[in-house]
């Protein structure tokens, strides 16, 4: 007996093609409602000058392990805020590099720098909440606002006063920004963008969420939150052993009816996180997944719609381009799956160019690689995917 699929050699191409259209179309309804907030988001925060009521309002704290190659940027940041800052507490698990020697030279200049120590690691702690936890604890009473800063950040002057107007206007009880990037080496200026790419398909874009705790995003690079907020939450314990922490922070204090925003930080804040494609891979994608903020059911879901509308576009369109596919577009499933693939490239492309001012390429070689970004969008969901499936056990040199 002959095959029925013999008798229709396009059956089974045909079944794939309405199969992905099935697993592509409501991910792109979700990814479009989430994006069609992107006009309408809170604008980047500008560098502002301080009110004489923010006198001593905040304290910073600055968690470190071996930063003395990256902390000095930040330490000069810090020094050139105004008198809203009460105090920079840098919180060190005893660097061997002489980071704690960089910090009492500022200290020198600077009366407002405190290095201390934290205690060694308990069990059930990840390195970074429990310095951050330690500075909190140390933190002078009378300030109103407790900062966390992340040695490789550097705020421009202004940032501090710019956070904390923003924060009392908006009545935010906990509020961080994404930074501008640093990019300076081909691969990361084609890695690193894809990888970025993928909270913004998750989560739509800085400036637009907080509404539902689940889908709170928080960036620990500069993350404000109230001194009273900070004691009803009991520190940094929700997130003792969470590798993002910062994440697994803000979606707590939102799900106990605080308010929380994640607000474009790009015009007062730089980072330069790894040096190269292979250390942002490594470093960066293995919190990605933010598996630790998140349900099981989420995090698949978040998988789902990744490969649907990230990981798949570019290597849908190449299979026409190569495999002569274009000859079947006469099929109902062939034309609707690539025009449904070059929309979502087209959309990956717009993107591409409105995240372009959260990065600064001025120390860059090969600037162009980054317009090929959406090239490595199946690398980053596969490294999303990688995450997703394994736990930590090394983070900055520390073992877990």
């Amino acid at each position: 007996m002959i095959s029925p699929i013999a008798l229709h050699p396009h059956l089974s191409i045909n079944i794939i093609c309405a199969a992905i259209l099935l697993l592509q179309l409501p991910a792109v309804a979700i990814l479009l409602s989430r994006l069609i907030k992107g006009p309408s988001r809170i604008p980047p925060l500008e560098p502002d000058v301080p009110t004489p009521d923010m006198l001593g309002t905040c304290s910073v704290v600055v968690p470190t392990l071996n930063e003395a190659d990256r902390i000095s940027p930040c330490l000069e940041g810090l020094t050139r805020q105004s008198y809203e800052l009460r105090e920079v507490i840098v919180v060190d698990s005893y660097s061997v590099d002489g980071t704690g020697d960089l910090v009492k030279a500022a200290g020198q200049k600077d009366p407002r720098f405190r290095l201390i120590n934290d205690d060694p690691l308990p069990a059930g702690w990840v390195g970074r909440p429990w310095a951050l936890h330690t500075g909190f604890l140390n933190a002078d009473d009378r300030s109103e606002w407790i900062l966390g800063i992340d040695a490789d950040t550097v705020p421009h002057p202004g940032a501090i006063a710019s956070l904390l107007k923003t924060a009392k206007a908006g009545n935010y009880d906990l509020i961080s920004l994404s930074p501008q990037f640093i990019l300076k080496y081909p691969g990361e200026l084609w890695l690193q963008p894809a990888l970025l790419m993928t909270l913004v398909y998750r989560f739509g874009p800085t400036g637009t969420g907080g509404d539902v705790p689940e889908l709170v995003m928080a960036n620990g690079q500069c993350f404000l939150c109230r001194r009273e907020v900070l004691v009803q939450l009991g520190g940094y314990e929700a997130a003792r052993n969470s590798f993002c922490d910062d994440v697994t922070l803000a979606r707590y204090a939102a799900h106990q009816g605080f308010k929380v925003g994640f607000l474009d930080g790009a015009k007062v804040l730089q980072v330069r996180m790894y040096e190269g494609a292979i250390e942002t891979w490594n470093e960066w994608g293995r919190s990605l997944d933010l598996k630790d903020a998140a349900s099981r059911i989420q995090i698949w879901g978040d998988l789902w719609l990744l490969l649907a509308v990230q990981g798949l576009p570019v290597p849908i369109l190449l299979c026409y381009l190569l495999f002569g596919l274009p000859a079947l577009l006469g099929v109902f499933p062939h034309f609707v799956l690539l025009g449904l693939n070059v929309f979502l490239v087209v959309v990956r492309a717009a993107l591409c160019w409105a995240i372009a001012p959260s990065y600064d390429r001025t120390q860059a070689s090969g600037k162009w690689l980054f317009w090929l970004s959406p090239l490595a969008d199946p690398l980053a969901c596969l490294r999303i995917l990688i995450s997703a499936l394994n736990t930590p056990t090394q983070w900055r040199g520390r073992q877990y």
